[in-house]
């Protein structure tokens, strides 16, 4: 072969190809995906136990200050009915008209006092309970909120 139709032959031959390099190449990609894939899996179902958990104490806390606000709400409903026979019974001893008006209004009377004070009694165990319903779910969120930023 003469100089010049080697150099045209060099000038259009193709590069050695090396197929061990890209297998290598191939098989750290793959790697590292899986390696990855791994790591992502581990988070997420990290992340899900902790949700269940989380949903758990939370269906474990508002049955428990449910059942509370039902019996708080339950006694005020027997005080409140209690009252009304009290009331009813003392209506069927009096003598006079002016004494059904006195004790009407100290009836009326007594039972706002007493209803006002079921009411912030409710109020208290209901204020109590979001507290209590809420602190898991907003330490969760504030968590997760935390992890994607270190993310």
């Amino acid at each position: 072969m003469s100089k010049t139709a080697k150099q045209t032959a060099d000038a259009f031959a193709m590069p050695a190809f090396d197929a061990t390099a890209v297998t290598d190449q191939v098989r750290e990609f793959t790697e590292k995906g899986v390696a990855q894939s791994k790591e992502a899996y581990a988070k997420i179902k990290d992340q899900a136990e902790a949700a269940q958990k989380t949903l758990e104490t939370t269906f474990e806390t508002a049955q428990s200050n449910g059942t509370a606000l039902s019996l708080k709400a339950l006694a005020a409903l027997r005080t409140n009915t209690e009252a009304g026979f009290a009331h009813i019974e003392a209506l069927f001893g009096v003598k006079s008209f002016g004494e059904v008006i006195e004790l009407q209004t100290a009836f009326v009377r007594k039972q706002a006092e007493a209803i006002s004070g079921q009411a912030k009694e409710l109020q208290a165990v209901a204020s109590k309970a979001v507290e209590e319903i809420s602190a898991p779910v907003k330490s969760a969120v504030e968590k997760a909120i935390k992890d994607v930023k270190v993310a």
